[in-house]
């Protein structure tokens, strides 16, 4: 039995390759139908559009028109072939060969002017643009090959635009909608351009969300994030909208919201706050007139010691109070939220420097008090164990009484007098204690009243 000849098919493969290009014509044209129909491609069409959508728009329109004029070229190219393999149940060795030419070899010639590829706009691959051609053969493998690459650059264009189109503009509207409830706010409360830095801001966001929405109808490709390593010409599939300027004017639009807030904070309590920053700066006042009266008694009651200044009212602290009730009454709260903050912390701030500045003054006083208490003390212990009238301890607590209660006092003289009495106290108590039990007795009798001569 003679061999086939090389590249010829028998009658099994011409049907399997016949079923399997029947399915991969189906399958493409519903593809291109289901391009015709899909939203994001009458957008485009119908859109006025700029920069990199513009430009790779224009690649995909003259690749969609290639596609469906390679798709009739694939379309009768196949109907020919199933018409030649319908002639016979079983057909010859020279129609299977026929039929090999058909469907292995190149035997589909495109027609002049769709053999031209799509033009490199947007970053279409190199592999993909060339010089025009008048006409081309190719086989129905390669046909289907280059139409189903043709169609993934397409729709990759087609569903990105679609896919910002459908995320960012209508959330730039709800943005934008609550940015004007926000600034209907703003103003009733007295923020304004001009005058608040969040009404500074609120004129930013508005021309930012304009400028945005403008820019996302025009060119919505500019707009899409694609995953890392993926090229433009990929297959379509993955990436997502870029959001990071509508989420910067978000976060912007939240941070004004909230300082609309403490400012209807500040007119809701406004009152209350201004009498307790009133009534501290007045603590702080009566404190530092008290420290400058001790100031005095100190200078006149306590000799060579280093008395602190005071330091008068604060004068500037009640001025900017004046300034906040004059906003109050004015109604400009948002020239009142930062005062007041500022009044409440620095007032809290001078009351605590009025009473550290009476402590410092008052310190002396209470050095002598507690060394005026500690002479008393060790007289009482003294006297409990019998040694009111010894001579020494009676000279040295004279001397440090007399230091004490003069005026003015030398504290460190005073300190020294009632230290030695300190240690004369401990020497009389621990002799004493180490006399004998007949001359503690006596000591004890002679105290005592109608005791022993």
């Amino acid at each position: 039995m003679p061999l086939p000849p090389r590249g010829s098919m028998d009658r099994e493969e011409v049907d399997r390759a016949l079923a399997r290009l029947g399915a991969e014509h189906e399958a493409i044209e519903t593809s291109l139908l289901a391009l015709q129909d899909h939203a994001g491609r009458r957008l485009l069409e119908g859109a006025e559009l700029s920069g990199t959508t513009k430009e790779r728009w224009a690649a995909a329109e003259q690749a969609i028109t290639l596609l469906w004029a390679h798709f009739e070229a694939y379309t009768g190219a196949l109907a020919s072939a199933r018409e030649l393999r319908a002639r016979r149940r079983s057909p010859g060795a020279a129609e299977l060969a026929e039929l090999a030419a058909l469907l292995r070899a190149v035997g589909v010639t495109i027609a002049p002017g769709a053999a031209s590829s799509p033009a490199a706009a947007g970053g279409y691959p190199a592999a993909l643009t060339g010089p025009a051609r008048l006409s081309e053969s190719l086989k129905l493998d390669e046909l289907v090959e280059r139409m189903n690459r043709w169609y993934a650059e397409v729709i990759d264009v087609v569903a990105a635009a679609d896919s910002v189109w459908s995320a960012l503009p209508a959330r730039i509207d709800l943005l934008a909608a609550e940015l004007q409830r926000t600034r209907s706010l703003a103003q009733s409360v007295g923020v304004r351009p001009g005058e608040h830095p969040a009404g500074d801001d609120l004129e930013r966001i508005t021309a930012e969300l304009a400028a945005l929405r403008d820019e996302v109808v025009r060119d919505p490709l500019a707009f899409w994030s694609r995953p890392a390593g993926r090229s433009p010409g990929a297959a379509p599939g993955g990436g997502a909208p870029d959001t990071a300027r509508y989420d910067a004017a978000a976060r912007g639009l939240e941070d004004v919201r909230r300082e609309i807030d403490a400012v209807l904070h500040v007119r809701q309590d406004a009152e209350e706050r201004l009498v307790k920053v009133r009534d501290v700066l007045s603590r702080a006042d009566r404190t530092l007139g008290e420290a400058r009266r001790a100031r005095g008694e100190v200078l006149a009651k306590i000799a060579a010691s280093e008395v602190p200044a005071v330091s008068g009212p604060p004068t500037a602290l009640n001025e900017q109070l004046a300034n906040a009730v004059e906003f109050r009454r004015r109604a400009q709260w948002h020239r009142l939220s930062p005062l007041l903050e500022s009044l409440e912390q620095r007032a809290e701030e001078e009351l605590l420097r009025a009473r550290e500045s009476l402590t410092a003054v008052t310190a002396p006083l209470a050095v002598r008090a507690e060394l005026r208490g500690r002479l008393d003390a060790y007289k009482a212990k003294v006297a409990r164990h019998g040694f009111a009238e010894d001579r020494i301890l009676v000279e040295r607590y004279d001397v440090a009484r007399r230091l004490l209660w003069s005026a003015p006092c030398d504290l460190i003289a005073a300190e020294q007098a009632v230290l030695r009495y300190q240690r004369a106290t401990a020497e009389v108590l621990a002799a004493g204690r180490a006399a004998p039990p007949s001359r503690a007795l006596r000591a004890e009798g002679e105290d005592r009243p109608g005791g022993m001569a």
